[in-house]
């Protein structure tokens, strides 16, 4: 692990305690029986019901329990400890069969071997991960045959605008290619919160850079969903409709929030001789 993700996983060993006690989290609710679990992901990855399911960069693991919760047969891999512990723990305490492992995605191989109907992963994750094509080669690898890879996650072109201020201001290139640096300042479930870790470490990947890596990975896409709310307060002028979404003031929306993906790899045909 290099010294870049070591200081990452730092952060969201902090980022677990402070994220599993914060009012974004719910944690309470969760244990109380909600399904945490938005309806965009609940509608198109559909009917979970004895269906394995790999769920990537996890974190504390509500979204494993709750597709658990709907009848899937889940695991879980995140490369925090603190969150996997806590993960371990809720599952232990609420009695819901899952399986954790705390693995830097990039090494899962060495860990899991296994292939899934199902491998899922949602919602502020492409951003940690410094080769999206390795990754690809990795989620693919873990699809089994007649499987799919499903992901919804905040759309890369609307990580170009400040998100400070009450407007769509361009203030980051969507073609990054270096990594970048940030000041911590607590989490994003609880920006007044104290953290000791300094800095975090983020990669940027266009929406095409993340198709084409899965394509070239072996999936077939069975499509690119583009959505113009979001799930998450991602910006000052967005306005909330009680369900879970985060709407902006005009319409049509003037760019789109978030993207939804879903890709199947085939199964192979065998001919007799």
């Amino acid at each position: 692990m290099d010294e870049f993700t070591r200081a990452n996983r730092n952060v969201w060993n902090e980022w677990t305690h402070i994220n599993a006690r914060s009012d974004l989290y719910r944690l309470e609710a969760f244990k109380a029986g909600e399904i945490k679990l938005n309806s965009l992901e609940r509608d198109e990855v559909g009917d979970v019901s004895g269906k394995t399911l790999l769920h990537l960069q996890c974190h504390f693991g509500m979204d494993t329990l709750s597709w658990a919760r709907l009848g899937a047969l889940v695991t879980g891999v995140d490369f925090s400890e603190d969150a996997i512990a806590l993960a371990k723990r809720l599952s232990e305490e609420l009695k819901i069969p899952a399986r954790f492992i705390c693995s830097d995605i990039y090494a899962l191989d060495e860990v899991l071997q296994e292939q899934f109907d199902i491998v899922y992963t949602s919602y502020g994750v492409l951003c940690w991960l410094p080769d999206i094509r390795r990754w690809a080669k990795i989620v693919a690898d873990r699809v089994r045959p007649g499987g799919f890879f499903y992901i919804a996650e905040f759309h890369p072109f609307a990580q170009v605008f400040d998100e400070t201020i009450d407007e769509l201001i361009v203030r980051y290139p969507y073609f990054e290619k270096e990594m970048t640096k940030w000041q911590v300042e607590g989490s994003y479930a609880d920006r007044d919160a104290y953290v000791e870790s300094n800095f975090e470490y983020e990669w940027n990947h266009t929406l095409g850079e993340i198709v084409t890596a899965l394509i070239e990975a072996g999936l077939t896409i069975d499509f690119l969903h583009e959505w113009p709310y979001s799930v998450y307060n991602q910006f000052p002028f967005l306005q909330p409709d009680g369900k879970g979404k985060w709407n902006p003031p005009e319409t049509p929306s003037m760019i789109p929030y978030m993207f939804s993906l879903r890709a199947h790899k085939g199964i192979q045909e065998t001919h007799s001789g």
